[in-house]
């Protein structure tokens, strides 16, 4: 079911482009936003979050249009948004901080505040920090508490801009498990340089380039871009190819076939690359 429609989003900044007639729909479930710096993903999830209001274009969530004063605060009810760059005061502790961002998400009652701030605290696994002011958490556990206030009130839309900066294996294992509960029945979009979350966390994926959406589909659908065209070799792959060399002393080569070069199976990132256009001739990764 689709709970988000996007339609011919633009949004400039001065002489930079930032969305260019963008079209995108989402709908319940994980879905996964890549691109290049620059391509527009920040710009859109604020959008999307209400923070910034497109030149251009329209979007409706749950049935809301965020440009009517109204309907945008009905939706920002059912919105939980994290921000590439979350304001968090450092001298609240992380209870004290999200006890205050639940009153401004208008849960007015202590009793029901408390029980909520529990609650996420124990979602991110921040339980035994609860007390401890938010300059003294690590960056991983800062980035958690960022998520934490993104689920008070628990929203049925939430916005995730590269939630996973900052967090070692296992918080990120625990992300994960976090992120899938939650998109069984809500719309979950976040923003990541990770592939690797794509591919473990996200039933769809969508890709930005010049402010447009150039591929929305499964992951394995994005990975198989590049079928056919992923190689493994002994050998130092020559001309123009992509390649890199792997922990077992072997080259990998996104492009044409070695001399000696053995197919693989492309991975997201190989069909991510292949669908940007390949780094300049003869470089390493």
């Amino acid at each position: 079911m689709t709970t988000v429609r996007m339609r011919d989003l633009r949004k400039r900044f001065g002489a930079t482009t930032a969305l260019d007639g963008l079209d995108l729909d989402i709908g319940v479930g994980v879905t996964g936003l890549l691109g290049p710096n620059g391509a527009g993903k920040t710009t859109l999830l604020r959008c999307l979050a209400t923070a910034l209001a497109p030149d251009h274009g329209r979007i409706e969530a749950y049935g809301l249009d965020p440009a009517d004063s109204r309907q945008r605060t009905a939706l920002r009810r059912r919105l939980g948004y994290l921000p590439q760059s979350p304001g968090l005061y450092p001298n609240f502790s992380a209870a004290a901080l999200l006890d205050y961002v639940a009153v401004l998400k208008e849960i007015v009652d202590p009793a029901v505040r408390r029980a909520e701030v529990r609650r996420v605290l124990e979602e991110v696994g921040l339980s035994d920090r609860a007390n401890v002011k938010v300059r003294k958490l690590s960056g991983g556990m800062r980035q958690r508490l960022g998520v934490a206030q993104a689920l008070l009130g628990g929203p049925d839309l939430i916005v995730l801009d590269e939630p996973t900066v900052g967090l070692d294996p296992e918080q990120r294992m625990l992300f994960r498990a976090l992120i899938s509960r939650l998109g069984e029945t809500r719309t979950v979009l976040l923003s990541t340089h990770q592939t690797e979350d794509v591919g473990a966390l996200c039933e769809r994926v969508v890709v930005i380039r010049g402010g447009r959406a150039v591929f929305a589909g499964a992951p394995r659908a994005l990975a198989q871009l590049a079928d056919g065209q992923v190689w493994r070799s002994a050998g130092r792959p020559g001309g123009g190819a992509v390649y890199w060399r792997t922990a077992e002393g072997d080259y990998r080569t996104l492009g044409e076939q070695p001399p000696d070069g053995v197919a693989v199976p492309p991975s997201i990132e190989d069909g991510y690359l292949k669908l940007l256009g390949p780094a300049p001739a003869g470089t390493t990764r």
